[in-house]
């Protein structure tokens, strides 16, 4: 059996945008802060946890994992947005899939250090991907007294390549 590969691409909001936001401190801020000592990079994600959810921020620590990657599962949560936000000054990988009832292609995304994501509800996505140690996240996501996870096992794995 041939697997197919996927080639991990640097991160860009542009080419992410279609799955969610990229939490970055670049560039300018919006505003400063603090009298002049911080700067304030405004409002850069859509949270949405739904009408029956709340914000929740839970810390992650996940095992790093090796490239190549083979990638088995995916998941989405159809009711409300996840961000991470990394607790460490690694570079880290986010895996996307295009929409659809069932996952798209797929695309691999390499984080730089001190970046963070947030997946637009519903959007497929891979497990937390962490490439070093420590694999310490906060995320931010939707609380609430309904399910909001599915997972598509993918019949073939995909590996995730350099």
């Amino acid at each position: 059996m041939t697997l197919d590969h996927i080639q991990i691409k640097p991160l860009t909001a542009v080419d992410f945008s279609a799955f969610g936001d990229v939490l970055e401190a670049a560039g300018i801020p919006d505003r400063l802060i603090n009298h002049g000592m911080g700067g304030r990079f405004h409002d850069r994600a859509l949270l949405d946890f739904g009408p029956d959810g709340r914000a929740g921020i839970s810390i992650f620590d996940a095992e790093p994992r090796d490239l190549p990657y083979h990638l088995n599962i995916l998941e989405r949560h159809p009711e409300g947005s996840q961000a991470f936000i990394p607790m460490h000054s690694n570079e880290w990988l986010v895996i996307v899939a295009e929409a659809g009832d069932t996952p798209g292609p797929v695309h691999a995304f390499r984080v730089p250090p001190g970046v963070g994501v947030n997946f637009h509800k519903g959007t497929w996505h891979g497990v937390l991907t962490p490439l070093h140690v420590p694999g310490l996240f906060a995320v931010i996501d939707r609380i609430g007294q309904t399910s909001n996870l599915q997972e598509c096992r993918l019949p073939v794995p995909l590996v995730i390549t350099e």
